[in-house]
């Protein structure tokens, strides 16, 4: 039976001469891996190999959930071209794929996760003629890392301790709070004793934590703190660290 599904590419490897293995996030269907054969001949049907983070609509072939779809059409979009010219860019939407692979399952949809991910490559592409191009993504980045946690079931509690249930101040950033894997979001000063992997986050992490109206317009030294953070996150949710991790992270 033949599907058709608007999807963007995650992840493409070659699997011979002519031919690769594509695994995409599609909007009704969810993440599906499939072989797209021919697909590196210069007059193949898909106009040539077939790159991440390209999107369009595809068509494919499904026998069964557990072989390969064959991928037999994939009409593809614009390309996100500026992305090409901005190596932290690029960096910033291979890491979100990355995450987009790694955290979800296959034939599981989220309609809204798949937009999602398509608006933040569209606003990352277009974030580059911004003067403050890294901080802008940067945010971009964060947001949309928060809406895949979020859309997967596993966002993480920010707007109280996790462990007493006290509410914080969203603008006392004297207030000291720290984040913990383990207990999937923020811990007080009261608790941290108990999380023995807990980080202490600066006042104004905290406060962009607790209220999520403040990234877009956080200076990059506090975004850097809380995307550090939110790798320390991912790798934990992950047992391992993202490849592309080592070309965001900031010390």
């Amino acid at each position: 039976m033949l599907t058709k599904d608007l999807a963007i590419c995650i992840r493409a490897v070659d699997y011979s001469e002519t031919s690769q293995i594509v695994t995409f996030f599609t909007r009704d269907t969810g993440k599906i891996s499939a072989i797209a054969k021919g697909s590196k001949r210069l007059k193949s049907t898909f106009d040539g190999p077939i790159e991440i983070l390209s999107h369009g609509r595809i068509v494919f072939a499904d026998s069964n959930k557990e072989n390969l779809a064959t991928l037999t059409e994939f009409q593809q979009q614009p390309t996100l071209l500026k992305l090409r010219h901005n190596l932290f860019a690029f960096y910033c939407c291979l890491f979100a794929a990355e995450l987009l692979n790694g955290l979800t399952h296959d034939y599981d949809p989220h309609p809204e996760l798949f937009e999602g991910f398509l608006q933040f490559l569209q606003n990352v592409n277009e974030q580059q003629e911004a003067r403050d191009e890294r901080r802008g993504i940067l945010a971009l980045l964060i947001l949309f890392q928060l809406t895949l946690l979020k859309e997967i079931g596993l966002q993480p509690i920010l707007s109280q301790c996790v462990n007493c249930k006290t509410k914080y101040k969203m603008r006392d950033t004297r207030y000291e709070a720290y984040f913990s894997s383990s207990a999937n979001g923020l811990i007080c000063r009261d608790c941290e004793a108990s999380f023995p992997d807990k980080i202490r986050l600066g006042g104004s992490a905290a406060a962009c934590l607790v209220n999520l109206k403040q990234i877009a317009q956080s200076p990059e030294k506090t975004l850097d703190e809380i995307e550090n953070i939110l790798i320390h996150h991912f790798t934990e949710l992950l047992h391992h660290q993202p490849k592309m991790a080592k070309h965001i992270m900031k010390s």
